[in-house]
């Protein structure tokens, strides 16, 4: 039962490593592509430093 609860959790923990990989790979592939700066230049869209900008007090 314990080698279960500990595969569970090193699961966990990769999953979220690949999310903030794929994530930050994502966002650099379109701020670097041409919609993107764009994007950035028309409208003054601005990268997020980190993951946890998305804080709903500030919207």
């Amino acid at each position: 039962m314990e080698n279960i609860m500990i595969n569970i959790i090193i699961f966990i923990v990769i999953l979220f490593i690949l999310y903030i990989i794929i994530e930050t790979a994502v966002r650099r592939g379109i701020n670097s592509s041409v919609i993107g700066q764009y994007l950035e230049k028309e409208h003054g869209i601005k990268e997020r430093t980190s993951l946890y900008d998305r804080d709903l007090d500030d919207e």
